[in-house]
């Protein structure tokens, strides 16, 4: 008796910026590859190009995320690993009705707190695990969140001065 591939065919589920997203795991081009990061699968699949690929070997953060609630590199998650997992991109902070960015996404662009961009979208993820986790972190607490982010364009001084005035203010 043949076996129905339908049938036995793997499906995950993760939860992106509030919603729920069921994929098929194969090689086809409408599945999931088991070899897909998740930074392959929000870019390539969910279209959230806000999440950058740099390195692909952990060392930049570039590819930063939050995963139930903690800061986590998606080019180093495969992503049949995150299966029932919530993860929030740079696309998921902003208010979804108003279009109001989240204060912190505001505070880099008061203090100009990045230049080409590419590695922002990873800090402000790291930056806003921190403050979701502590509101009221020391400077010394930023620098350590941080500590895996790199840029080459910027001072992290205008990093520093956006999150610990977002602190100041009180908005996570």
């Amino acid at each position: 008796m043949p076996v129905d591939k339908k049938a036995t065919q793997a499906t995950i589920t993760l939860t992106v910026n509030g919603k729920l997203h069921t994929f098929s795991v194969g090689e086809s081009p409408h599945e999931v590859p088991p070899s897909h990061t998740l930074a392959q699968t929000l870019r390539e699949k969910l279209g959230l190009t806000g999440t950058k690929i740099s390195c692909d070997h952990g060392a930049c953060g570039c590819c930063t995320v939050i995963m139930d609630g903690k800061a986590v590199l998606s080019c180093m998650l495969l992503t049949v690993e995150c299966n029932g997992k919530e993860i929030t991109t740079i696309e998921g902070l902003g208010d979804p009705v108003t279009g109001q960015l989240d204060p912190l996404q505001q505070s880099f662009i008061d203090h100009t707190a990045f230049q080409c961009g590419f590695c922002t979208p990873g800090i402000i993820m790291s930056a806003k695990a921190l403050l979701n986790e502590n509101p009221s972190p020391t400077e010394n607490d930023v620098k350590e969140a941080l500590a895996g982010n790199f840029c080459r364009c910027i001072s992290h001084y205008h990093v520093l001065e956006a999150v610990m005035a977002t602190v100041k203010k009180g908005g996570k």
